[in-house]
């Protein structure tokens, strides 16, 4: 990079510096103040954390190789905006009522103690397994290939510039909790977005317009029916996204991350009020809708400008930090480059505060209910580090499975999510639902995942003749996942039926239906005629896309 680029990636990182040291200078007293911000945070801070949160280094890596490997097949997990909306229009409420730090303490309060344990160590697994492994690997790739460095100290410098990201982001975490999460992604979202755009509208007339990059995709056929990198809605046949698994394929990971998911939710739960929240749903379901436009058609873009011989795209994954690192001017490289530390410090400091919330409220506080809360925030700060240790011992068998990073990432989403969306759909559409129901869903959903990740590690010392092979591997990812949901809906709805029903006042205000008058009047008042429109806006637009690139 130029002089002027490191200019302005230093002006970026000393914005940054001032915001943590504004942040830490207010003390969290408690565990609420580190956890949830004192639950007092306004819609745009909200909607801009669920947004910088999200858009991270799957993203700037992933989507964008996505994008170069596939065209469009991935945009169906990008136009997941109306399920943000079901966030913030159905599930705020919920959430707000039962007034809990975490989604395993409200599956308690559904259903009972067992459930809570179990989805605090399912969450805390995908976060080793997803968000930990990929953010890390991620920015090794990137830095790595922007900065045009291959070793230092005689160490690859991947592992320099990873494990360099984890160090800096972990401490103004630590030292800020959830504050200095939300406040930051303040900064960093509309610095992603303008650099992003960035690459896009220079990348497109590098190309020669909008026609020119659909022209070259639509000629590249994806598999055998004859389907392009233009078409979102692929033959039955398709091997990777076949259209019979793909709609739904992509909903139940969607619900499970945007609906359930601590990661995301902790962010409407630090609102002040039902208000607050919703409204920084809706933000951030309108700033949903970008990813599709400055990550995955930049990966487009990249594929069609390797096609032409206009830049060396050495694998899919590095087609965005390829285009940052050949095509933007001077200073503009600087801010793409403090974007990208933005988006993967956003996403890894998002992580390290929802991984010291599950493990310290859901383990370490119920099992010592007498802990101090100075205690409380220093236990939540070492297991921020266990997870974060394991994530990155996971890295070489994640480049071991050899997929591009964003396919790697959904693959795994998608064994992790059906039990869990499952045991929360039925849990809050139905009273009937029993604790038991509950415990076996997540049980039963997390094993039989499991055990398909487990088989993928070892796939290459499998016969495909065997039995396992057929049950557990052979079938499609989003085929096996859409089975998988269904088989723990339909084990919960049996086991209900000879198990005892939970308490009816123990679970009032948890499932639908049962709000009283006063609860229902808080919700109303919440919500006015704008919040309707721009909540419709979103969805016309994703109906519109879907129209375009059907």
């Amino acid at each position: 990079m130029a002089t002027l680029d490191w200019i302005v990636l230093g002006l970026f990182c000393l914005a940054l510096v001032g915001i943590i040291i504004w942040v830490t200078s207010k003390k969290n007293e408690t565990s609420t103040d580190y956890f949830l911000a004192g639950r007092d945070a306004t819609w745009l801070v909200i909607g801009a954390s669920i947004f910088a949160s999200n858009i991270g280094s799957e993203h700037l890596v992933g989507l964008a190789g996505a994008g170069a490997s596939s065209g469009m097949a991935m945009a169906h997990w990008e136009m997941h905006g109306w399920l943000i909306l079901i966030l913030g229009w159905f599930f705020v409420p919920f959430y707000s009522r039962s007034g809990v730090f975490t989604m395993p303490e409200f599956l308690e309060k559904r259903y009972n103690k067992g459930a809570r344990s179990v989805l605090s160590v399912i969450s805390l697994v995908s976060y080793v397994f997803t968000k930990v492994a990929v953010t890390v690997y991620a920015g090794g790739v990137v830095f790595k290939q922007v900065f045009g460095i291959e070793s230092m100290f005689g160490i690859d410098f991947f592992w320099i510039s990873a494990v360099g990201l984890v160090v800096l982001t972990g401490i103004y975490t630590t030292l800020g909790g959830m504050k200095a999460v939300l406040w930051t992604s303040v900064l960093q979202t509309p610095i992603l977005l303008v650099g992003s755009l960035a690459v896009l509208v220079i990348g497109l007339i590098k190309l020669g317009g909008w026609n020119e990059m659909m022209e070259i995709c639509r000629a590249v056929p994806v598999n055998a029916e004859g389907n392009t990198m233009t078409e979102l809605m692929r033959s039955s046949k398709d091997p990777d996204f076949p259209w019979t698994g793909v709609i739904l394929g992509s909903a139940i990971i969607g619900f499970w991350y945007w609906c359930t998911d601590q990661f995301i939710v902790q962010r409407v739960l630090s609102g002040r009020n039902q208000a607050e929240s919703r409204r920084g749903a809706i933000l951030g379901a309108a700033f949903k809708l970008t990813p599709v436009f400055i990550f995955l058609i930049p990966g487009m873009i990249a594929y069609a400008l390797n096609y032409k011989g206009m830049i060396h795209l050495p694998d899919s994954d590095s087609a965005f930090s390829v285009l940052v690192k050949d095509l933007l001017p001077v200073g503009f490289k600087g801010l793409v480059v403090g974007g990208i530390l933005a988006a993967l410090m956003s996403s890894l400091a998002s992580l390290f505060n929802s991984s010291a919330t599950l493990f310290t409220v859901d383990f370490y506080e119920k099992y010592k209910p007498n802990a101090t809360e100075k205690e409380l925030v220093k236990v939540g700060r070492i297991a921020t580090v266990v997870v974060v240790v394991l994530g990155v011992l996971w890295i070489p068998v994640m480049r071991g499975l050899g997929k591009v990073l964003y396919a790697y990432l959904q693959d795994v989403q998608s064994l992790l999510a059906p039990g869990i969306a499952a045991v929360f759909l039925l849990g809050i559409a139905s009273k009937k639902t029993t604790p038991k129901a509950g415990l076996w869903g997540l049980l039963a959903g997390f094993t039989l995942g499991m055990i398909r990740l487990g088989l993928n590690v070892f796939s290459g010392s499998i016969a495909e003749e065997s039995l396992i092979y057929k049950v557990f591997l052979a079938p499609n990812w989003l085929h096996y996942e859409i089975a998988l949901f269904f088989i723990v809906i339909f084990l919960m709805l049996v086991i209900s039926k000879f198990t005892p029903k939970a308490d009816p006042v123990a679970i009032r205000g948890l499932y639908v239906g049962s709000a009283t008058a006063e609860e229902k009047a808080v919700t109303r008042a919440s919500w006015n005629n704008w919040d309707v429109i721009f909540s419709a806006v979103v969805i016309v637009v994703i109906i519109l896309f879907y129209i375009y690139f059907w």
